[in-house]
Parts: C-alpha cells; structure tokens; sequence
C-alpha cells in the first residue's frame, strides 16, 4: 500500500478512537455525575435523543474502524507495527459485543420509557457501570494508536 495512503488509514483510524474516547471520558466526567438527578419524568430528553444519534453515528464509524483495522494489519503483517491496530481492532469488537448484547438493551428500556423510580435509578447504574468498562475499552483503542504513532515517529 502506498505510504501515504498508510498515513491517512492510521490518522483517520487515530480521529475514529479519539472519538469514541472524548465521548467516553464526556460521559464519565459530566453526564454521570447529573445522573442521580434524572427521575422518570426527565430522564427521556436527557438520555434517549443523544444516545439514539450516538448510536446512529457510531454503528457507520465503528464499520469504518474495523475496516481500517483490518487494512492496517495486512499492511503492517509481521512488523512491530502490526501490534496498534491488532488492539484497536479486539478491543473494538469487544465494545462493539459489549454495546450490542449487554447496552443496547438498556437503552431500549429507557426508550420504551420507565415510570418506576427505583427501576430507572437500578438501570442507569446498570448502564454507568458498563459505560465505565466500555470507556476503558475505548481508552486502549486511543493508547494502542497513539503507540502505534510514537513508535513509526521514534523509528524514523
């Protein structure tokens, strides 16, 4: 594959997992905290929209990640290299498994709506909980790229 169209596979690799870690770190720093504050009556304005349009926009960038993953494994096959997207691409199908089987179902609850208290409070902890393992996924997307870059810039 030509160089540059390697560099432009990583950066916009690198742009994806930077995403999806801003919008993880987001979640953990300035939506959990208000979270306790949500009760049935408010929650739906303050969580379905969004994370119907993250979800809606995430499914096409996750894709587009995979395949990236995969062009940068066959380009970079048996170098040291090969290591950052081989990362990205376990821990982006474990957030991807994580999303889809455990998440998605508690985002479909909240979307039919909740009006019992303590059902909404069990099931946005529920839901915070598994955000908090899924931006650790997110955050080792981020490492492994930025490793991937520091090691092709301190090699040449």
């Amino acid at each position: 594959m030509n160089p540059t169209l390697v560099v432009i596979a990583a950066s916009l690799l690198f742009l994806c997992v930077s995403m999806y870690l801003g919008t993880g770190w987001s979640l953990v720093l300035f939506t959990f905290p208000i979270a306790p504050k949500l009760t049935v009556d408010n929650y739906y304005m303050q969580f379905v929209p969004q994370v119907d349009a993250a979800t809606r926009f995430f499914t096409y960038m996750t894709m587009l990640m995979l395949a990236l993953c995969a062009a940068l494994i066959w380009v970079e096959w048996r170098s040291v290299y090969m290591w950052g997207p081989v990362v990205v691409l376990v821990a982006t199908i474990a957030a991807t498994t994580l999303t889809t089987r455990v998440i998605f179902p508690l985002n479909k609850a909240m979307k039919e709506g909740i009006r019992d208290p303590a059902l909404l409070r069990e099931t946005l902890a529920k839901w915070m909980t598994l955000n908090r393992i899924r931006v650790g996924l997110w955050t080792v997307q981020w490492l492994s790229m930025m490793c991937y870059f520091a090691a092709k810039a301190l090699d040449h």
